[in-house]
């Protein structure tokens, strides 16, 4: 029940803040808003407070988000380009993989079409990716990584210096970035409240997660596991699904957008975007396998692997806003 109660939180709080519509996404990637950063940012410096919070107390014990590799040039390779591909999909669906879930739980058309194609990416990864990439993971690259590697899991131990430094920076980045989008920025009609406020509202989200799962939120493995579970199902086996408790906080996710939208209908009001079905269905399929390559998306690396201050988060979360902004631009 724990999972669904905290997905559900996330759900509402997605749709609260205004970042489930499409329009907030598009209009970040190609730079004619800032809605979207001042609440991933807030909501990324609220977690990383409650994370090193729980960790310092001994509440949680969370290991920092190992690097993903596809074998090519890097044992962070596949941050890269899962990044690339979460962010490109990102553009093209007006979604990511959390966000969809609250698209579908309030009834916006492109989100279904996207959660199809995010559907057949977590069918595809199980039944065909996931044993190559696991083998990627097994037999990293001899000459790019060694015992000595494992201290540039985080970026405190990367630059040599305290955690507490780290947050400390962390959060006077984030808060000057904030100011200067509010400041300097103007929101348009899908803000019901202020991102920031939103931001909290998603940072209490992960407070709740802490709290309930000892464990942070995240959305992408979601996929896999029903994916996993078509697989299951095609063979003979199916029943219960071995592992579900991320399908469980994924359609509480989609409950809580749908509470949310239908006690307070204003919420659930979006701003009209174009998003064709195909665009739709190809971004969703490419920011799921973005995701998989990736480790996580931008909930699990986003949110989450940053307030951890896992290298790999850093990494695969520029490349995710790097893509979806330049597919943005091309796109204008």
């Amino acid at each position: 029940m724990e999972h669904v109660v905290t997905g559900a939180a996330m759900g509402a709080a997605l749709t609260a803040s205004g970042v489930f519509q499409p329009s907030v996404i598009i209009s970040q990637l190609n730079f004619s808003s800032f809605h979207m950063i001042q609440a991933f940012l807030t909501a990324a410096a609220t977690s990383a407070c409650i994370v090193t919070a729980a960790q310092s107390l001994g509440y949680t014990h969370l290991k920092p988000r190992s690097f993903s590799s596809v074998g090519l040039f890097a044992r962070w390779d596949g941050n890269i380009i899962g990044g690339l591909l979460l962010g490109t999909g990102m553009m093209l669906s007006g979604a990511c993989p959390g966000t969809v879930l609250a698209q579908v739980g309030a009834g916006v058309r492109s989100g279904f079409y996207a959660m199809e194609g995010a559907a057949l990416a977590g069918i595809v990864w199980a039944g065909f990716l996931q044993p190559y990439f696991s083998r990627c993971q097994s037999e990293p690259l001899s000459s790019s990584s060694s015992p000595s590697d494992n201290k540039y899991t985080t970026v405190y131990d990367t630059l040599g210096v305290s955690r507490a430094t780290a947050l400390a920076g962390l959060e006077a980045m984030f808060i000057a970035i904030i100011a200067a989008a509010v400041t300097l920025t103007s929101l348009g009609p899908e803000a019901k409240i202020s991102p920031v406020i939103g931001g909290l509202f998603i940072g209490g989200a992960q407070l709740l997660s802490v709290l309930l799962r000892k464990s942070l939120v995240g959305t992408s493995t979601s996929y896999e596991e029903l994916g996993g579970w078509f697989w299951s199902v095609l063979k003979g086996n199916g029943g219960i699904p071995p592992h579900y408790n991320n399908i469980l906080f994924s359609a509480g996710a989609i409950a809580g957008a749908w509470l949310l939208t239908t006690l307070v209908p204003t919420y659930g009001q979006v701003t009209p975007v174009t998003v064709a079905p195909l665009s739709a269905g190809l971004g969703g399929f490419l920011m799921i396998l973005g995701s998989r390559i990736a480790g996580g998306c931008t909930s699990g690396h986003g949110i989450s692997g940053l307030s951890l201050f896992s290298t790999s988060s850093f990494l695969t979360i520029a490349a995710t806003f790097g893509a979806g902004g330049l597919v943005g631009l091309l796109r204008g």
